[in-house]
């Protein structure tokens, strides 16, 4: 079994994801071997709040170049966990708008 503070790695804080915390959607950066329902799971023992879907995709690697070095940015799991209308929000957004 995998530890709650190890699915959920960071919050996502984009434009986009900031936008969707008035709809109540947040977006997180989460382990790549994560499920649906351990992230479901680990959003509402972390935040006390009550989880209604959850929407995950595979972030894939991009290549970059500083100078004549090139490289690739590592690849990531990002899930978009929608909180149920009658649920609280999660505080820890509510302080960054």
């Amino acid at each position: 079994m995998k530890a709650i503070q190890d699915i959920i790695i960071k919050p996502v804080i984009t434009e986009k994801s900031m936008a969707d915390i008035e709809a109540k959607r947040y977006t997180f950066r989460v382990q790549k071997t994560a499920t649906k329902p351990e992230i479901a799971h680990a959003v509402e023992v972390m935040f006390g709040v009550e989880v209604a879907s959850v929407n995950t995709m595979n972030v894939k690697r991009k290549p970059k170049r500083l100078g004549v070095h090139a490289g690739y940015t590592a690849a990531w799991k990002k899930a978009i966990v929608t909180l149920k209308p009658s649920s609280k929000s999660i505080a820890f957004f509510d302080s960054m708008n």
